[in-house]
């Protein structure tokens, strides 16, 4: 008799990858970024090779601590990190989820943080690069860079 449970072991494998990787792609931190720039009326970001290798170069080096420590790279940053498998569609969603806290009409963060979110939206940043690991700790750590970057003082971001 023929067993077809190896069949079933390569779909059930192959199930599991594409879960692991759903919402961590390129387009996927695209998608979420450009509705929240679509939103506010600027245009769409891109996903830049050169951005999201930095981006991913960065993240790698956070393995070890998993802490919430910008780079001071040329780029703009945000970061996010969490104790489940964080996707990066979900941590763009974080950032994006601070918009009740920025005021447009002073230009200012009111009742919370919203500097991430501002950077999402920021009109001038339209090269987007991302990386994501999974830290010694079993935290996940997401960072997203922004070509150029954004948050200028006393500027607004759309």
């Amino acid at each position: 008799m023929e067993t077809k449970f190896p069949v079933t072991i390569c779909l059930v494998a192959l199930t599991v990858a594409h879960v692991c990787l759903a919402q961590n792609s390129p387009q996927d931190y695209l998608r979420v970024h450009n509705a929240a720039r679509a939103r506010v009326g600027v245009g769409p970001m891109t996903w830049d090779t050169t951005v999201a290798a930095y981006a991913q170069q960065y993240a790698n080096k956070r393995i070890a601590d998993c802490d919430l420590i910008h780079s001071d790279g040329p780029y703009g940053e945000n970061l996010a990190e969490a104790s489940y498998a964080l996707t990066g569609a979900e941590a763009v969603k974080l950032w994006v989820d601070e918009k009740p806290h920025y005021d447009y009409a002073s230009n200012k963060c009111i009742g919370g943080e919203c500097l991430h979110y501002t950077q999402v939206v920021w009109r001038n940043s339209t090269r987007l690069g991302c990386g994501r690991v999974e830290c010694r700790s079993g935290w996940w750590f997401v960072t997203c860079n922004y070509d150029p970057p954004g948050n200028y003082v006393g500027e607004r971001p759309y």
